[in-house]
């Protein structure tokens, strides 16, 4: 397995496995598939000095993504926050790949300026839930019932974690 730095010919690839989750209803709040113009901005404003968007690759391709992005839109005082976002390939889920990616994420923070990392998970999703605290991710909020998929409610949990360096 390898993590290297996105690149914009790999946006087909990270769409597909981003699309591949939205059926699941347990990790977007997305309701239809997204295509590769709907993603361009958001995949351009990751930069791999301090916001980058990494995808794991094998002899396959790619098989999942992590990206961290901008806390609370980016405003200022929230410089050293970043909100992980992690997806993996339908067929490879439960491989462990989210946790290597998450650990990498952990592990290259502070080179990359954070102290702080955020995660928004809906709280019916207790994979991914298991998977951040696995890590010593704590729930610092709960937002009951705040999105909605087939006319289900749901509640979202923040995890954070503070970085020690």
């Amino acid at each position: 397995m390898k993590i290297r730095d996105a690149t914009a010919e790999d946006l087909p690839a990270i769409v597909g496995i981003y699309n591949s989750a939205v059926p699941t209803r347990l990790s977007t709040a997305d309701t239809e598939p997204v295509s590769v113009e709907d993603r361009a901005a958001w995949f351009h404003a990751h930069d791999p000095s301090r916001r980058p968007l990494w995808v794991m690759e094998d002899e396959d391709g790619i098989v999942g993504w992590l990206s961290l992005g901008d806390f609370y839109d980016g405003r200022p005082a929230y410089h050293a926050t970043a909100e992980v976002g992690v997806y993996v390939s339908r067929g490879r889920r439960g491989e462990g790949l989210g946790r290597h990616l998450v650990e990498e994420a952990i592990s290259r923070a502070p080179g990359l300026g954070i102290k702080t990392l955020t995660a928004g998970i809906f709280a019916h999703n207790e994979a991914s839930v298991a998977l951040f605290e696995g890590f010593g991710f704590e729930t610092w909020a709960r937002f009951p019932r705040v999105a909605e998929h087939d006319e289900i409610e749901r509640d979202l949990v923040v995890l954070g974690l503070r970085i020690e360096e």
